[in-house]
């Protein structure tokens, strides 16, 4: 719980030697075309202006960086979804992790008390920052300790990702919209669930799997069409914008682990054990992100964590695994991965359809007279 609020604590701080340091201020003099839209045009494609509204401040901002000499990009182009606010997986949430989660309606009015508004009424705009293949590249080398633009992109990456969700609840609002970031409402906390321990009173990554923006891994990642290596944000607004469609029905869908029985890289990445055939165990990951706190601080001099081992070196650290990308990885190479995928496919068939030990042969059919004739 600590090592959450000391998280928190450092985004807010972070952010404001940024804005004393001018940056926040060229931010908001940078020329966004979709943000100066924002402010002078009505919405007729409400998705495509979301859209390009995220995009646009993505590839444009200043923040968008991890603050080291060469000043590297913190994230790639981003994905968005959209949900419905009345989507029933809402409800399952709160039912499912506890009634302190929110409902899209519960988070909004209780940002706005007294405006009428039903849950139809309202979408739930979600996006994933995908990290960059530098950043991954680093990360990917380690097996113990993290990469310093890993940290970066975790910290100053997530600082950004503040500003993005300011940005778009800001700009729907001036259009008439009225919007709120849940993860930036002074309401937002950690909570305790019942059934899966910390938690919080909304998840950005289960508003995500609604948008139809990915599926759960065996560790709790997302994992999307980029990979698991990401960030999730979003912002709940009054607005009406046609759901993504969910390409999947089980919030297992893209994990080879769930899906095919196979895989299990996360569990290896894990330098602290959090993660297991049984799943993640969020008292030991909490644990090591202790450790790489104190590393970061004592290593690179930069207050915060970056962990996420389990993120980077898997099939799905990029993409959707798929059998081939699981071999390929496994055996270096993609016409490798092939093979060995197409075999372990057969012996799967051959194993579910093989005659059990002892099984009778049957006896052979007579042959026809004419069996041998031309």
């Amino acid at each position: 719980m600590i090592n959450r609020i000391d998280r928190r604590r450092f985004f807010r701080v972070s952010a404001q030697r940024a804005a004393i340091a001018g940056i926040a201020g060229v931010a908001s003099r940078m020329q966004f075309p979709a943000v100066l839209a924002a402010e002078s045009s009505s919405i007729e494609d409400p998705s495509a202006w979301v859209t390009s509204l995220i995009k646009g401040f993505a590839a444009a901002s200043p923040l968008n960086s991890l603050r080291n000499p060469a000043n590297d990009k913190a994230w790639d182009e981003p994905l968005v979804g959209f949900s419905r606010g009345d989507d029933p997986l809402y409800e399952l949430y709160k039912e499912k992790v506890g009634p302190f989660h929110w409902t899209p309606l519960e988070m909004f009015q209780l940002t706005f008390p007294g405006t009428p508004v039903t849950a139809e009424e309202l979408t739930v705009i979600s996006w994933i920052l995908p990290q960059t293949e530098l950043v991954k590249a680093d990360l990917r080398r380690e097996t113990k300790n993290p990469a310093e633009r890993w940290v970066r992109a975790r910290m100053y990456g997530e600082i950004f990702n503040e500003e993005l969700r300011r940005v778009v609840a800001e700009s729907l609002t001036k259009n008439g919209h009225l919007a709120v970031a849940p993860t930036l409402s002074s309401k937002f906390k950690n909570a305790k669930s019942d059934r899966y321990g910390s938690a919080s009173t909304f998840s950005e990554r289960h508003a995500a799997y609604a948008a139809g923006l990915g599926t759960f891994g065996l560790c709790d990642g997302l994992i999307t069409p980029k990979g698991k290596a990401m960030r999730c944000g979003s912002v709940v607004a009054r607005i009406q914008i046609a759901p993504t469609s969910r390409p999947y029905d089980d919030h297992h869908a893209y994990c080879l682990f769930y899906a095919k029985g196979i895989c299990g890289v996360c569990i290896t990445r894990c330098p602290g054990g959090a993660i297991s055939k049984a799943g993640h165990d969020k008292n030991a990951c909490v644990k090591q992100l202790a450790v790489t706190t104190r590393y970061s601080e004592k290593q690179f001099g930069i207050t915060g964590y970056g962990c996420e081992f389990c993120q980077t070196g898997t099939p799905c650290e990029s993409r959707i695994p798929t059998e081939i990308s699981y071999y390929a990885q496994r055996w270096g190479g993609v016409a490798a991965g092939a093979v060995v995928a197409a075999a372990a496919s057969y012996g799967w068939h051959y194993r579910r359809t093989r005659p059990e030990p002892g099984t009778p042969v049957p006896a052979m059919p007579a042959r026809s007279p004419n069996e041998d004739k031309g």
